[in-house]
């Protein structure tokens, strides 16, 4: 047992140093979320860390950096197998899930090397590799066979032969060789996911990083393409395992600026800073001449294809190990998984404290800025008006409930959205609050979606205005006939801040009969938000009891997500109060799970499929306080702060 105790104290020391010095650079590396976690949950290094689990002492630590990847300096050794370890347990319980073979330590390593051995966020770019490679078609690329062949070595796109001073490798597009009427954009994409998948087997790549430079020197109007282009700036900004170090847009003309400034967009403020446009003259600022073809003023004979007709020559027999696992579809992931600029509970305070009420609010208007990501088509259509409460809160087509078919209905419509928990796809339904005339189709889509729990947030009225139809019987005992579904009120119990009522519901049409938990939150002002988030954090947690309980009721008939189907929310128009509601119930999970959330990240990938979730900048605010109320009470955070 000592020696298991030794053990265990070593790694996560190792763990510690690793993640405080770096890779034996002089500037520190950030300590994340859920490595200190891992650390500070540690209770046999209790006796030797502070109150915020960093060890008493660090400061008389006086060591050498380390060469990070020489397996003789045992601490950063175990630091890096902690990382690969971590990592791998997490990918390799979803290939499991799915019947696929587990990932490589090799490919594991490559993708923690591209986010600095963060694992959450190496987690995070795996998956978007992945479903971008889905998404574009890079499946089971052959090299040999036309037309990736042909596209491989026109020239296009080459790695040199020779790195920068830092060591990263140097990518070269050359945009005057692109012609769209010949060479489609999913060929491109094939192309440079191949060649760069081929670049990054270098560990040193790996290491150091890749510059990328977009030549666009003697090309015209007619060369480019903006959606290739920002295909390419997706690819390289998030769904490709390199460290970009920069991207030099060399030669631009100057109708491209327009284009720019739009692609600029797509950026953050820090990638932004990488991407630069660069004069022919300016580009030796940034690269030294030998590191640079002769044709952009550099010493390097360049023979674009050499590099790429010697790489093909020893791919024959190849085997992408990825391929196997883009093959599930993307439909199965959550949107909602941990991912990049997660905060702990006093960093969130911290930022909290940093921007005030003012700087939430702004963070709040500049995810308004982003438009909707999809069409409202069905939302739109004449026949389907009547059915929408407001006529400006409207359904995304590509993740609205539809109803199965019935005959003589001429519309499977219902304003309503699936939308992802944390780690669970398809967790919550988001719907307006029934009208008259759809309290059948409602509880159509209650049946057909396998409900467990409806969660109401509104009164169906609030100050003398219709907030909601009285779409269920209200007193026990009652009985309402909804289409072909009846629904009896079987009990209802009186909280002090909600109502809880169990509703039986008969398929007329099938003798069949289930139960169904209703929650009625009651606190919720008529105006604004809650002064306090206790009592909705308590109703958020009966919920949550209620729905596990019901799920373990049904056994093993229930062959879905293990938290069950969908839980249907709702307000008024299904996206003020549902949102806030999913917002927090999503980001309390992600807490629990891995010590960290957070909230704009969370709010802005809910509105991709609810759009307008999070109505009023209060109530995005309120969604800040109620995790930290809900932090202090859980003692993540001093009651005083």
């Amino acid at each position: 047992m000592i020696w298991n105790l030794l053990e265990v104290w070593s790694e996560k020391v190792a763990l510690w140093y690793f993640l405080t010095t770096g890779f034996g650079s002089e500037s520190p590396s950030p300590v994340r979320a859920a490595a200190s976690h891992n650390l500070t949950s540690c209770p046999q290094l209790m006796p030797f860390c502070g109150e915020s689990g960093s060890p008493r002492f660090r400061r008389e630590l006086s060591l050498p950096p380390l060469s990070p990847f020489d397996d003789s300096q045992g601490a950063e050794s175990l630091a890096l197998r902690w990382a690969t370890r971590q990592f791998l347990e997490e990918i390799n319980k979803w290939t499991t899930q799915h019947g696929v073979s587990p990932l490589s330590r090799e490919l594991a390593v490559k993708f923690l090397m591209a986010r600095k051995f963060d694992v959450l966020r190496a987690i995070e770019l795996f998956h978007s590799y992945r479903e971008t490679r889905l998404k574009e078609g890079i499946v089971r690329l052959q090299p040999q066979e036309e037309p990736l062949r042909s596209e491989l070595l026109s020239g296009k796109f080459t790695v040199l032969s020779v790195r920068d001073p830092s060591g990263a490798s140097i990518a070269l597009y050359t945009a005057k060789l692109h012609h769209p009427n010949k060479t489609g954009n999913h060929v491109v994409l094939q192309a440079l996911f191949y060649l760069l998948d081929q670049a990054v087997e270098s560990f040193e790549t790996q290491r150091n990083g890749l510059v990328f430079i977009y030549d666009m020197a003697g090309s015209n109007y007619t060369n480019f393409e903006l959606d290739l282009s920002k295909k390419i700036l997706n690819l390289l900004k998030g769904a490709f395992p390199a460290r970009l170090k920069k991207v030099l847009i060399v030669g631009a003309p100057v109708w491209f600026r327009v284009p720019y400034n739009l692609l600029s967009l797509l950026l953050k403020e820090k990638l932004r800073e990488r991407v630069q446009m660069v004069k022919l003259d300016e580009l030796r600022k940034h690269l030294p001449r030998d590191c640079l073809p002769q044709h952009l003023g550099g010493l390097l004979p360049l023979d674009a294809t050499s590099w790429n007709q010697q790489l093909l020559a020893g791919q024959n027999d190849r085997v992408d190990p990825v391929d196997e696992l883009v093959g599930i579809p993307v439909e199965e992931t959550s949107v909602h998984v941990p991912g990049s600029e997660s905060m702990r509970p006093q960093e969130l305070l911290n930022h909290l404290g940093r921007l005030q009420r003012s700087g939430i609010h702004q963070e709040y208007e500049e995810l308004l800025k982003e438009p909707p990501a999809g069409t409202f088509n069905c939302s739109l259509a004449a026949s389907n008006q009547e059915k929408n409460r407001y006529g400006d809160v409207l359904c995304l087509d590509q993740t609205r409930v539809r109803l199965t078919a019935r005959r003589n209905e001429r519309s499977d419509y219902i304003n309503a959205s699936f939308m992802d928990g944390y780690k669970h796809r398809n967790a919550y339904i988001g719907t307006q609050g029934p009208l008259e005339n759809t309290y059948g189709d409602f509880w159509r889509m209650v049946w057909e979606q396998n409900v467990l729990v409806i969660v109401m947030t509104t009164r169906t009225n609030e100050g003398n205005r219709r907030k909601c139809g009285q779409y269920w019987p209200l007193e026990e005992g009652g009985q309402e006939v909804y289409g072909h579904m009846a629904v009896v009120n079987q009990r209802v119990d009186h909280h002090t801040h909600y109502n809880h009522t169990t509703l039986v519901l008969h398929n007329t049409e099938t003798c069949e009969q289930r139960q169904v938990s209703h929650f009625q939150y009651l606190s919720w002002p008529d105006y604004g938000v809650p002064t306090s988030a206790v009592t909705l954090i308590d109703f958020l947690g009966a919920v949550k009891r209620q729905q596990r309980k019901m799920v373990n009721t049904l056994g093993p008939q229930w062959t879905g997500h293990p938290q069950g189907p969908p839980m249907v929310v709702h307000c008024s128009a299904g996206i003020g109060r549902t949102g806030t509601f999913c917002a927090l119930d999503i980001c309390l999970s992600q807490l629990q799970d891995v010590g960290s959330l957070n909230v704009c990240q969370t709010v802005r990938r809910m509105r991709t499929q609810r759009a307008f979730s999070i109505q009023t900048p209060d109530q995005y605010y309120f969604c800040y306080n109620a995790i930290l109320e809900h932090a202090q009470r859980q003692g993540l955070l001093p009651a005083n702060q």
